[in-house]
């Protein structure tokens, strides 16, 4: 299927979605409305208010503010997820002995450490990227340590048969091996980046889409939460976008399901 032939799909189905939401809160059906407006609202009122948040310029400072904890949160947590993946992967005993600790500080509930890290770190913007952190950080971690471990050991003993280094076996088997697993890995990150921006605006910030959305919540505005809502939306497949073309730049050597085929 061609690329404009899936958007286009794409497109469609957000279309349907989005004329299904406005017949069904505004039109009743059999003498009754399915989505009561006060408690969906309607599509036509939600775009009114992102129209208005954008003309105003209100939601810049918002946008600015969560795209920058996102953003760091990204990076940080992706870059040690990164580090370690590959420390416990090339380290059997590290991870042997480290791993009772990995599983139960992942299991810990985000909700409960944002509270301690708000105590920590205050209300700033560090307190929402400590969350982020540790919400990105154990997706790359573990798909790193199992790219790394999944390397062929065909693959591996004709490098060594060849005469490679450690640091050659890191760049060209290693390395390679864990970048389709990473990457995989980042474009789920993305968007729990932004959630754990955000779910720390919501707990307690003066700024950032969470208090956007919660300040909305907090007035009964429907559409201004859905609104919010949508733009978080539109924000993270942007920064996914930005993800997948720093893959196509990097797995340029992978071949495609096309070339598979031939």
């Amino acid at each position: 299927m061609s690329r404009p032939t899936l958007f286009a799909l794409q497109v469609l189905v957000a279309v349907v979605c989005i004329v299904l939401w406005q017949v069904l809160s505004t039109v009743p059906v059999f003498g009754k409305i399915l989505l009561p407006p006060f408690f969906f609202s309607n599509p036509l009122d939600v775009f009114s208010q992102i129209v208005k948040w954008f003309v105003s310029g209100v939601i810049w400072k918002h946008l600015g503010i969560t795209l920058a904890e996102s953003i760091l949160a990204f990076v940080i947590g992706s870059l040690g997820g990164v580090l370690v993946g590959f420390w416990f992967a090339r380290q059997p005993l590290v991870a042997a002995v480290f791993d009772p600790y990995v599983k139960m500080v992942n299991a810990l509930p985000r909700v409960v450490l944002a509270p301690i890290f708000a105590l920590w770190l205050g209300l700033g913007i560090w307190s929402k990227v400590a969350l982020g952190v540790t919400l990105v950080f154990f997706i790359v971690f573990f798909n790193v340590y199992q790219g790394v471990k999944e390397v062929s050991r065909t693959v591996l003993d004709n490098g060594r048969m060849l005469g490679m280094s450690e640091r050659q076996l890191m760049q060209h088997v290693y390395w390679p091996s864990a970048l389709s697993w990473m990457f995989s890995s980042l474009h789920t990150s993305v968007g729990f980046a932004v959630v754990g921006a955000v779910v720390g605006e919501y707990l307690g910030s003066a700024a950032g889409l969470g208090y956007l959305i919660q300040q909305a919540e907090g007035v009964f505005d429907v559409a201004g939460v859905f609104a919010g809502m949508f733009v978080l939306s539109a924000f993270v497949i942007l920064i996914d976008y930005g993800v997948t073309l720093v893959e196509r730049r990097l797995l340029v050597w992978r071949p495609t399901a096309s070339d598979g085929r031939g």
